[in-house]
Order: C-alpha cells, then structure tokens, then sequence
C-alpha cells in the first residue's frame, strides 16, 4: 500500500472509536486566549470541538530546535485549523470535513519564525537567490510548518486580520484542485452556478479584479504614499496568498473584512456554508448581477 492508502486506512481504524473529549480546563484556556474563537455560539463551539477531537487523532506534532509540543499547543493549532471547516462536514458528522486536510499528517512547529533559502530565474535566465522570513509554509502533499509564536500571538493579531494557522491551512484546501492558485475545489450551486466549470468563471470573475485592485493600493501605498490597505499587503503577491490571507481575516475579524471586501466576505461565507454565522450582506447579489446572473 502507498502511504497515503495507509494514512487512510489509519484514519478509518481510529473512526471505528470516538476519540476522548478535550479536557474541559484546556479547552476554556484556549477559548480564552483566542477570543475571535470563544466568540462562536455555542452550537459552533460544540461542533468545533467534536472536529478538533478527530483532528489531533488524526494528525502528528514535531517540536523543531528543541521546541517541546504540549498538549494546549496542540490545541491552539488545531482549533484554529478546524474554523474554516466548522460548517463544511456532514450535520450529524462534522469530523467528514477533514477530508480536505487528508494530503498530510505531520505539522512541524518551529520557536518562531524561519528564514528560508530561495532561487527564482528571471525573464533573462538568470537565477536570483534570495532569503524569505516565514511564519509558516504548507506544501503539496507535504508537511505544513508553523511559527509557534504566531500561533500563540493569533489572539492579539487578529484586529490584524492576521492568522497563520487559518492561512496555511488554507492553502492546504485550495492544493485540493492540484496546485495553490486561489481557487479551491467549489461544488456546484456556488454562487448560483450550474456546475463546478460555471462556479470556477463566477469566482474568477469575483477573486480575479478584487487582486488586481488590491495590487494596485499597494503598489500607490509603497511607491507613492497613498494610504496602506488594511490587507495584510503580503495578499499582493500572488492569487493564492490573497485568497489565503482573506480567509484569514474573513475568521478572525470578520466584520472588518466584510467592511473592507462585502463581496468578497459573502462569498467566502458562502464557500464556507457558514450559515447564522454572520450576515451575508449583499455581496452575492451585487456578484450575481455584475456577472449577468449567472451566464
């Protein structure tokens, strides 16, 4: 059997038994650090916690340079990782929506951040190298690395809409159509689609002019002093990170976010099934007619 087989089969042992609840102790000291998570109702925190339980059974912890993995570290990874799959699993089985996280196991958490070695090649041949400061990476059928200091920080980030656990886990739902490129899997019925083909154009036709705009306020903010977006500007680097730093603002201070992207944010609330949530705005209808109902 391939790994991935054996990962399932592993998986599919452990379901045939629930898991032990989070200690209660535990779970209140991470609601109270982490507020844009305690701010949940009750019923989404009852669910939460069923997911994080089949979570931590499911994947594997690695301290990097020393760094011991405890049990409440574990935790705060894993409540956050879970939010964006809160609505997204079977009513009476909310733990069949890891299935998006199926691509992996192991979660290596550094001490802080990491600086890490690049090459890129211009349009002339020539290769650059360079260094990058990460907070965290998630690779195609690989591991996922984060700085446990921004893990531990989330709660006093979020007014950032800054959240690195919430981005890189999303990356790894949008590596499910094959590659990171800011358009996940969607299902059809999205957005009033006909099929998965027709909700993949209305996305492009939301998520495609929505980074271009945001591009260009970063571009005027750092080349000519204009007002710097709210955005975390890292969003400007390519589709996939804007998706990816959306959603994490969308869960962390989502009315900011709905303030500065209404579309956006009701689309991403739709995407997410994240139904009582929060309001819906009129996003999806401005989209629905932007984009000719549809056609």
């Amino acid at each position: 059997m391939r790994p991935r087989l054996l990962h399932r089969a592993a998986r599919w042992l452990r379901s045939l038994s629930a898991p032990p609840p989070v200690p209660g102790a535990l779970w209140q000291a991470t609601l109270a650090h982490y507020p844009f998570i305690a701010a949940l109702p009750a019923p989404a925190l009852a669910r939460l916690e069923r997911l994080v339980r089949h979570f931590l059974a499911d994947k594997e912890f690695t301290g990097a340079h020393g760094l011991q993995v405890t049990d409440a570290m574990a935790l705060a990874v894993a409540a956050q990782a879970c939010l964006p799959l809160l609505w997204l699993g079977r009513a009476d089985k909310p733990e069949s929506a890891l299935a998006w996280y199926d691509d992996f196991v192991g979660i290596v958490l550094q001490p802080d951040d990491v600086v890490a070695r690049r090459e890129a090649m211009d349009g002339a041949g020539i290769v650059h190298q360079y260094s990058e400061v990460l907070a965290g990476e998630a690779m195609h059928r690989g591991p996922l690395m984060l700085s446990w200091r921004a893990v531990r920080d989330a709660g006093a980030t979020a007014s950032e809409g800054f959240n690195v656990v919430i981005h890189e886990f999303v990356h790894k739902m949008d590596m499910q159509s094959g590659r990171a490129d800011g358009c996940p899997p969607l299902r059809r019925g999205l957005l009033g689609s006909r099929s998965g083909a027709h909700a993949r154009r209305l996305w492009a036709a939301l998520w495609g002019p929505a980074y271009q705009r945001f591009r260009e306020q970063v571009v005027m903010a750092e080349r000519f002093g204009a007002p710097a977006p709210w955005l975390n500007a890292y969003a400007a680097t390519a589709p996939a990170e804007f998706f990816a730093v959306a959603c994490e603002a969308h869960f962390v201070n989502p009315a900011r976010f709905a303030g500065e992207f209404p579309q956006l944010a009701a689309c991403l609330h739709e995407f997410f099934n994240q139904k009582g949530l929060q309001p819906l705005h009129d996003g999806r209808r401005q989209l629905l007619i932007q984009s000719g109902n549809g056609s």
